[in-house]
């Protein structure tokens, strides 16, 4: 018998179930660079897109606040290439003990944003990661 999770997941789960319903990019796939899920979409979509961000994630860190962020939250950053001009890093929780991380990324072309969304010190094996992925629509 698999090990019932903590009833806290189900709020994460539920937060991160609405935040993909609401978001305007459809398509994620897997990101194995960074363990984590992936879009794009138009940068005519962004505004809302990140509007949608800010309202699920607690808080964000850009390259000046990013001195703020917890140590984890910086390591993050700085393996993924640091944060850049409008690059952002929104987080979620700890939440049952899991901390969701969202990269925001505009292009160079300014016409396309990225988002990553992954769980932040988890492997894609780690439990809750399926879960996860379920709800964003990827395997890996």
């Amino acid at each position: 018998m698999a090990p019932k999770s903590p009833p806290e997941w189900e709020t994460l789960f539920a937060t991160l179930r609405t935040f993909r319903r609401e978001f305007p990019a459809r398509g994620w796939s897997w990101d194995g660079r960074f363990q984590c899920m992936t879009s794009s979409l138009p940068g005519e979509y962004a505004p809302n897109a990140e509007a949608i961000a800010r309202r699920t994630f607690r808080d964000v860190y850009n390259a000046r606040t990013l001195v703020h962020a917890p140590a984890n939250i910086v390591d993050l950053c700085e393996r993924t290439g640091g944060l850049r001009g409008n690059q952002h890093c929104f987080t979620l929780g700890p939440i049952g003990g899991v901390m969701v991380f969202g990269l925001w990324w505009p292009w160079n072309d300014q016409e396309t944003v990225s988002l990553r969304v992954g769980l932040l010190d988890l492997e894609a094996n780690d439990e809750p990661y399926d879960t996860v992925r379920d709800i964003f629509g990827v395997s890996f």
